[in-house]
């Protein structure tokens, strides 16, 4: 037999397998393209083997959003790692006491202006005047006025401001002189006191104690050389006082003092 009968279109097969290989070629790299390679990217992104296609899911149910909640407060920080303890304020410091004064400050005045002011027999001025950074004790005042009796009087300072009035106008009497009583049998001894209001005599003796006012004495006299001071009570009973002095200038003192003043209050009425 022939070779013809046997193939007798040999080219036109080979053509053909040879078509069908490069369409399968084809066929089976789309489908590595397409199927295979994705599904190794996404197994290879997720870490795990390849998954089919998640069917897609409905869309969400609306849902209401929830009441919102009032914002609380931050949690206080924990001292002992982020909140420092304040420093408690300090005070501020009272200002320094001004030191005791040490030194006295007499402001002197008196009822009648521009009286001379001798402070131990220093001259002042005329008041109302200040006498500044007087040792503390005791201390003479003398104050004289034209038309009155000057002012005599010792005076106790203490340190720090004070106030001294002097009035010349006020009829002023403050006398003490020691006496013995003398009774027409013995005696007894004692003080006489005249002030303003009168005289009379303080003694331990109670029964010999007694005051008299000034319009109330008749005799109010004194013997100097005799050393006798008598008193004597209108209408009633006479006192002799004597001194135990060597003279009777005590005795002498008190009656020159206490008679002017006297004379003075029964002229004023």
């Amino acid at each position: 037999m022939s070779t013809d009968l046997e193939d007798p279109d040999p080219p036109r097969s080979r053509r053909t397998w040879l078509v069908l290989t490069v369409v399968g070629v084809l066929a089976a790299a789309a489908i590595v393209r397409l199927v295979i390679l994705p599904m190794i990217q996404q197994s290879g992104t997720n870490g795990g083997p390849p998954t089919t296609a998640a069917k897609p899911s409905p869309p969400p149910a609306t849902v209401a959003p929830p009441a919102t909640a009032p914002p609380s407060a931050p949690a206080p920080a924990a001292a002992s790692r982020e909140a420092r303890p304040r420093k408690k304020a300090e005070a501020p410091a009272a200002p320094a006491a001004p030191a005791a004064p040490t030194t006295g400050e007499l402001h002197i005045d008196s009822d009648v202006p521009g009286a001379m002011v001798f402070l131990d027999r220093q001259y002042l001025g005329t008041t109302p005047v200040t006498a500044r950074n007087v040792p503390p004790g005791s201390h003479h005042l003398n104050l004289t006025a034209e038309g009155y009796d000057g002012y005599s009087e010792p005076i106790e300072v203490a340190a720090g401001p004070a106030d001294v009035m002097i009035r010349f106008k006020e009829i002023r009497l403050n006398e003490t002189v020691a006496v013995v009583h003398k009774h027409a049998m013995g005696s007894c001894e004692g003080r006489l006191v005249a002030d303003s209001q009168g005289v009379r005599y303080e003694t331990t003796n109670r029964d010999d104690a007694f005051s008299i006012r000034f319009a109330d004495i008749e005799t109010f006299e004194v013997d100097y050389l005799k050393k006798n001071l008598r008193i004597k009570k209108r209408g009633g009973k006479a006192y002799n006082f004597t001194t135990r002095a060597e003279n009777a200038d005590p005795l002498f003192v008190f009656h020159q003092r206490v008679d002017k003043v006297r004379q003075q209050l029964m002229g004023a009425k």
